[in-house]
């Protein structure tokens, strides 16, 4: 490390103390002074990246077709289920696209990057933004996946997004110019989110944009009412409603789930033993001071319960916790698979980062984006596979982006932006962001061209997927 000018007997890169002696460097903290300008670092990679190449979306022979890269996606899954997940993939281009992250990243890794990493989400669709209840019951809204995330480039989220938000539009009805235009929005924002999150002091950049200032920050009024609807569900999406619906009672005074296919099943005794035991290396991953709290809970019942879009075939359970009043807390236990952009990494200039248990890759990419997170959320293995555990409604909501009118599609795009610079801010310097992005729109408009040009050729992946399900190729189900 360098630093400061050294002195006679003094550590060089130190700041000086009361009588001129310099405190050594601390690993893991900053030099001081800082040495460089991040602003224009990040705004000299426009040299070798200019703002407009990220238009670019340049498809070699080599690329697999829809179904093949589906159909690899699957491997590893329960095969009974499989077909369900196909149904739910080949229903929309925008349902095709949530499923599709790991097809998506060996096109990203494939247009011009940086260089900056940061901790992505890896599957920043506008379906994966919502509402969720913090440790006081109150509703935060950020990104709320992060099955895929690793360390990786930051236009591949921003990318993913605003062909999402495309997709979303052209779901919902609306004319092309407004999708286009949504995903120039959504850029801006992220682009002037994180200049805004550069000017900030580090902590309060940290913990920038309180919630009930976003969508004035982001110009979203007209989403107001929508955000407002959305809420209130929320607030009722809890862990004791689902146990209401999902629950009988048991001679002993406890309750246990009740078969609901193809979505949730009771599993073996066996199988649920297994989980259940899961939990005891689930508590070793906790913050001690959570352990009190679980400690009032008994474990009563566990159950197989499918989930997303993209993660239909995983492993996944709902366990039924009961405090002493007969009050429920549910818990998911997840299977936390590979990232699907891990292959895709090196294509792009970056690491490969040795995984050693996926469910913590999850648990700590999403620690590393949120502003705030489950505080219950860790990490266990059930018989060698390892898994992610996380409340399970907890107060959770989102907005159908392909429901919204046409007059909403641009103030969405805007919000999911800014929130998603928020999330990418935590770990890269924003300013070294802020500097490559600048301050007209030139960056705006090539992420805008990219979005709809990828957003056509979802849509002949889907068409591909589809027809393979029509002419028996593959197998799919049109479950709930």
């Amino acid at each position: 490390m360098t630093g400061a000018k050294q002195g006679a007997g003094t550590d060089a890169g130190a700041p000086a103390g009361a009588e001129g002696a310099r405190l050594p460097v601390v690993p893991g903290f900053a030099e001081w002074p800082c040495g460089g300008s991040p602003k224009a670092e990040g705004k000299a990679l426009r040299t070798r990246v200019p703002r407009s190449a990220h238009a670019a979306l340049d498809l070699d022979g080599s690329r697999p077709d829809a179904v093949s890269a589906v159909e690899e996606s699957n491997r590893g899954r329960i095969p009974g289920l499989v077909p369900l997940r196909a149904g739910r993939m080949s229903a929309t281009p925008f349902a095709f696209l949530r499923g599709s992250a790991g097809l998506m990243a060996y096109d990203l890794a494939r247009t011009p990057t940086t260089g900056i990493g940061a901790q992505i989400c890896g599957d920043a669709h506008a379906a994966n933004f919502g509402l969720y209840g913090d440790a006081r019951g109150d509703l935060v809204i950020d990104l709320n996946d992060f099955d895929e995330t690793v360390f990786g480039p930051w236009e591949w989220d921003l990318k993913r997004l605003a062909t999402s938000v495309v997709l979303a539009g052209r779901e919902a009805g609306a004319d092309e110019d407004t999708c286009r235009e949504a995903a120039h929005g959504t850029a801006g924002a992220y682009r002037r989110t994180m200049r805004l999150l550069a000017k900030l002091p580090a902590l309060d950049a940290w913990n920038a944009i309180a919630d009930e200032e976003l969508v004035s920050h982001s110009d979203a009024h007209d989403l107001l009412g929508t955000l407002e609807r959305v809420s209130e569900k929320a607030r009722a999406n809890t862990s004791g409603r689902f146990a209401a619906r999902s629950t009988e009672s048991t001679e002993d005074g406890g309750r246990r789930f009740v078969d609901a296919p193809p979505v949730l099943r009771r599993v073996t005794d066996e199988e649920a033993a297994a989980v259940a035991a899961s939990l005891e290396q689930y508590l070793t991953t906790l913050s001690e001071d959570r352990l009190p709290l679980l400690a009032r809970y008994a474990v009563h019942d566990v159950a197989f319960r499918v989930v997303g879009t993209g993660s239909v075939g995983t492993r996944s359970y709902v366990v039924l916790l009961l405090d002493h009043r007969g009050e429920p807390l549910v818990l998911q236990v997840k299977e936390a698979r590979p990232s699907a952009l891990l292959p895709h990494l090196a294509t792009a200039g970056f690491d490969v980062p040795e995984v050693a248990h996926e469910g913590r890759r999850v648990v700590m990419g999403q620690k590393r984006m949120q502003v705030v997170s489950d505080n219950l959320l860790g990490w266990t293995s059930v018989d060698g596979r390892p898994y992610q555990v996380r409340q399970f409604r907890n107060r959770k909501g989102s907005v159908d982006a392909t429901a919204l009118a046409a007059d909403q599609m641009d103030d969405y795009g805007r919000m999911t932006g800014a929130l998603l610079a928020r999330a990418h801010a935590h770990s890269a310097d924003p300013w070294l962001i802020a500097g490559y992005c600048g301050k007209n729109g030139e960056l705006d408009e090539a992420v805008a061209a990219f979005a709809v040009a990828y957003a056509d050729r979802t849509e002949a992946d889907h068409a591909e997927l589809a027809a393979a399900v029509r002419a028996g190729r593959v197998a799919a189900e049109r479950g709930v």
